[in-house]
């Protein structure tokens, strides 16, 4: 039986992944890196796009889940400092096995179901 693997789910809707809002990042080349970055970590991981998780305000968004651990939101997601954090923290293990780092608890914003 094979672990199951840490998901990481990349909003492209209407803001996010689009030059429209952020016209300095190249977004299919950070979705390249991430989907490069889930083949080069010794954790399971896949990636996988959303036309929109309805957090726009949090543009570039992303959503890593893994099984056994609460959905961990980040945004802001627009540079590869933060990347350079996420692949620190997938190869570590991600959700349920490994700390969320300083410099991406910066970046951790509250689900669109959970705000009031």
């Amino acid at each position: 039986m094979s672990e199951k693997p840490v998901r990481v789910t990349v909003c492209r809707g209407c803001c996010c992944g689009t030059r429209r809002k952020h016209p300095e990042v190249d977004h299919e080349w950070q979705l390249q890196r991430l989907r490069a970055l889930a083949a080069s970590v010794r954790t399971r991981v896949e990636v996988r796009t959303s036309d929109c998780l309805d957090a726009c305000e949090h543009s570039n968004l992303l959503v890593v889940h893994a099984a056994g651990a609460k959905p961990v939101w980040l945004g802001f997601v627009l540079d590869d400092a933060v990347l350079d954090d996420l692949e620190r923290w997938l190869a570590a293990g991600g959700p349920a096995r490994a700390p969320l780092p300083d410099a991406l608890e910066l970046h951790r914003v509250t689900p669109p179901a959970q705000r009031s």
